[in-house]
This record gives structure tokens, C-alpha cells and sequence, in this order.
């Protein structure tokens, strides 16, 4: 059985020890480090190349999504798994944005605990439900915000009656020709009008501009 080393830094003497303590335990856990804040813990990592790293985020000299970034740059095949109580959003959205593999809480059970780690060595991505739940309720919050800013964006748009009616027309598949003869214009003047449109909405095709129209109309 292959050994894991293993690197905690916490800045919580009895986290480090009761950690690692709980890990030594396990025929195929090393623990080959602690440290004591980011700094520390980017040193250690370059210095001993851990199979994986457990990071607090809350640490002094330099926090764990600090460290996080450090060591990914320089130890781009170690792990690291975020350990916190913290659920703060950002926290969550950083940590995955930076690399990390995954989140480990603090008073997750020693058996999931053990596990989880296991599973991040194989390549696996350990997200807790509790982290999976803020993460989509942000991602939730997010999808609100962005269709409120679309909604706000296209109703700063004016099209004239005309465009009102092309644009009706478009949303129901027709295409220019068809167009031209429900308008009773040239069908050339449909592309103009449509070249327009385009411009009004920001958009390149067809396709496009409907989607942005069933927003407007």
C-alpha cells in the first residue's frame, strides 16, 4: 500500500496535534509536517513535497488561500484539501478557483475525515454537503443577479414599432423573406432592420437575438 504524506497547517496547536495524531494512525498516512500559518506551510511544501496538504483558511502571517496560490505555483502535484469551520462564500468560490481539491470541516467525522483525504490522493474533488449547499445558493443569488442585470440592460433598450414587429416575427421563425411579405416591405429592408436590431441588442446571430428578446418583449 502506497504511502500519503501528509502536511497540516493549522494555527491551533491542539487542531495540528489532534490531527495529526488522528492521521498517524492509519498504516498508510505520514505525517511529514505541520505548520503553524501559511508562510510556514508554503516553505514545508516546497521543502518536502507532500502527496497532499490540509489548509486552514484563518491563519496568521499568511492565510490559507494565500498559501493556497504559493503552493499550487510551486507544488502544482500536491493536493490540498481546505480545512475550516468557515462557510464563508468567498472562502468556498477562492479556494476551488485556486486549485484546491476540495474542503474537509473541521468537525467532519474522523472516518470521513480519513476517506476524504484517501479519495482527494485519487484524484477526487470533497465537497461536504454543507459546502455544496452555500456554494449553490451562491451560484443561485448569482443566476438572480445576472438575469436582473440582463432584465435591466434590455430594458434600457427602445425599439420603434417597427422593430417591435420584425422582431415578433423573428421570435415566431420566420425568415426574411416570410418576413417581408408579413410586413409588406422589401425583403432587403428586412436586413437592414435586422442589421440594426442587432446592434441595439449587442448580440452577432439570429439565435441570439431571440434569446435576448424574449427577455425585451
Amino acid at each position: 500500500m502506497p504511502m500519503i504524506r501528509i502536511l497540516i497547517a493549522d494555527d491551533q496547536l491542539l487542531t495540528r496535534e489532534g490531527l495529526r495524531t488522528i492521521l498517524d494512525l492509519e498504516e498508510d498516512f505520514e505525517v511529514i509536517g505541520v505548520a503553524k500559518n501559511g508562510q510556514e506551510a508554503c516553505e514545508m511544501a516546497e521543502a518536502l513535497r507532500p502527496d497532499i496538504v490540509l489548509l486552514d483558511i484563518r491563519m496568521p502571517v499568511m492565510d490559507g488561500i494565500t498559501a493556497l496560490k504559493h503552493i499550487k505555483g510551486s507544488c502544482p502535484e500536491t493536493a490540498a484539501l481546505i480545512l475550516t469551520t468557515f462557510l464563508e462564500d468567498e472562502y468556498i468560490i477562492e479556494g476551488m478557483a485556486n486549485g484546491a481539491s476540495g474542503y474537509m470541516l473541521k468537525d467532519m467525522d474522523g472516518d470521513k475525515m480519513i476517506a476524504s483525504i484517501r479519495d482527494t490522493v485519487t484524484g477526487q474533488f470533497i465537497l461536504p454537503a454543507a459546502v455544496a449547499a452555500k456554494l449553490a445558493a451562491r451560484m443561485s443569488r448569482f443566476a438572480q443577479d445576472m438575469a436582473y442585470r440582463e432584465r435591466s440592460e434590455l430594458g434600457r433598450i427602445s425599439l420603434t414599432e417597427r422593430e417591435k414587429e420584425l422582431a415578433q416575427h423573428m421570435m415566431r421563425g420566420l425568415n426574411n423573406r416570410e418576413i417581408a411579405e408579413a410586413l409588406f416591405i422589401a425583403e432587403g429592408t428586412v436586413r437592414n432592420y435586422i442589421s440594426n436590431l442587432y446592434g441595439k441588442l449587442d448580440v452577432v446571430d439570429r439565435a441570439q437575438a431571440i434569446v435576448r428578446l424574449q427577455s425585451l418583449l
